[in-house]
């Protein structure tokens, strides 16, 4: 196999593992995934459930070297790839080359599932190129907050998530767009994207801690202003909103882990639609004081939305906009809608024990 600039390919050996996962792991369906019932709304226009999602014989590892302090741990990398078999191969990618040609060498290559390896702006990246792709998607937790894989009830040790990939099958899911842009787990407009803003540059000089997340939010509740003046058309009604903070879900797990309402819009396939009460530097400090204790009341601290499609209109003509992570500044309105084909994600078997999840944030 030949290498290629930025996305070289070295295929390594197989130790033969077994699955260990989460006895529950199918509740990951919570996160966006369908359930039986769910997959009947996937009928219409599904590809068929790829049976190469059975065999693993070929697995495509793409990893993200600058995903959080386990990505550059390359010993972490190489148990993975012994837990994935002989067929795996790795590809390297970074945000600035381009993932679609990476993904595309994979399947030319002859890959029957590919492995995310990083963290929520990795994986969005992978499945922004596997939606409606036949072939399956396994999410190989190395960033920092790996919220999505987590929902799926992957251990963060990554041998043992590879096992548990490897033994896993294949279910169809939504994921939501913005503008055209996939996203997995949220969207925001607001305050959010700020953070991750000056999370960048206070990572560039101290390294990427999860401390030092925290401390970039402290900084830019310091730095807030004024709030913005949104109109929000959701499902065809239309709402004028002053607010500090515009979150959209597709992660019940993440609501979850917050405290947050929404996970039973979420299950419903719809975006749950998390407009914040705070408009002042005040009000955002004791709203980041309740999350944290998972203390927030819906009617007090936010207004929930649910909705299949809807479009926010800022009063400036571009905003900010940050999705899975990562961000980038767009002309207003912002469309949010479901995608029309499917990703297929890879769930861990179940009906076997794994260690329990680290839950910090």
């Amino acid at each position: 196999m030949t290498a290629e600039p930025k996305d070289s390919v070295k295929p390594e050996n197989d130790t033969g593992p077994e699955g260990l996962v989460d006895r529950d792991a199918k509740s990951a369906l919570q996160s966006g995934l369908n359930d039986e019932k769910g997959d009947e709304k996937l009928t219409n226009g599904t590809p068929p459930e790829p049976s190469v999602a059975l065999r693993r014989q070929a697995v495509a590892l793409i990893a993200n070297p600058s995903s959080g302090g386990n990505a550059k741990d390359e010993e972490a990398i190489r148990r993975a790839m012994d837990a994935l078999g002989d067929g795996a191969s790795l590809y390297r990618w970074s945000p600035e080359s381009d993932i679609v040609a990476t993904v595309r060498k994979a399947l030319d290559d002859g890959a029957e599932m590919i492995v995310a390896a990083g963290g929520d702006g990795t994986a969005m990246a992978v499945a922004g190129a596997l939606v409606g792709q036949e072939v399956p998607m396994a999410v190989l937790p190395l960033g920092t907050f790996n919220f999505f894989a987590r929902g799926l009830r992957l251990s963060e040790d990554a041998e043992e998530a590879a096992r548990a990939i490897r033994e896993g099958s294949a279910h169809p899911i939504r994921v939501g767009e913005v503008n055209g842009r996939v996203f997995l787990n949220n969207a925001s407009l607001g305050i959010y994207p700020s953070i991750l803003k000056a999370r960048e540059d206070i990572y560039a000089r101290w390294g990427r801690r999860r401390i030092v997340a925290h401390w970039s939010v402290f900084k830019t509740f310091l730095r807030f202003q004024r709030p913005m003046r949104l109109k929000i058309t959701a499902d065809g009604e239309t709402r004028n909103r002053r607010t500090a903070l515009v979150f959209i879900a597709r992660s019940a797990y993440q609501l979850d882990f917050f405290g947050l309402d929404g996970a039973t819009v979420i299950s419903d396939d719809a975006f749950a639609v998390l407009v914040a009460k705070a408009q002042s530097r005040r009000d955002l400090f004791r709203l980041s004081s309740r999350l944290v204790r998972r203390k927030t009341k819906q009617g007090e601290d936010y207004e929930l939305i649910r909705a299949k499609t809807f479009e926010i209109e800022t009063a400036r003509g571009r905003g900010l906009l940050a999705f899975d992570g990562e961000k980038c500044r767009e002309e207003s309105p912002f469309r949010f809608k479901m995608s029309d084909a499917p990703l297929w994600i890879v769930l861990p078997a179940k009906d076997t024990d794994t260690e329990t999840q680290d839950t910090t944030a």
